[in-house]
């Protein structure tokens, strides 16, 4: 899986824009909690090569980019968790999940 790495809040923007065409994916990650690394491993290890035709991923390290975490939460009205993520399409959410709850099968459900 090729991820984007969000690291700036100009890529908020990006992420946006890129979101009118195709949905956008966000994971937000604590890389150090286990939680966390079991969703991410999850998410790894279902995702199809032929996935990435169909949605933008990008990956928020929680632990280097915290503030970046409050400005997505606020930019797009959802409550920060972690782990956590965002399907973003046309420049809203229209899916997000946490925790045991992130699962692949309804990500590729809700992008369709």
């Amino acid at each position: 899986m090729n991820w984007n790495k969000l690291t700036s809040e100009e890529q908020i923007d990006q992420v946006i824009t890129e979101s009118a065409s195709k949905p956008v994916l966000l994971f937000k990650h604590s890389t150090s909690c286990s939680i966390s690394s079991m969703a991410l491993d999850r998410l790894l290890r279902n995702w199809k090569t032929e996935d990435s035709d169909k949605i933008i991923p990008y990956y928020l390290d929680l632990i280097a980019f915290r503030s970046l975490s409050n400005l997505v939460a606020a930019r797009f009205g959802i409550p920060h968790e972690s782990p956590q993520v965002l399907l973003i399409q046309k420049g809203k959410v229209t899916y997000h999940e946490s925790h045991y709850g992130i699962s692949y099968a309804e990500i590729m459900k809700q992008s369709s």
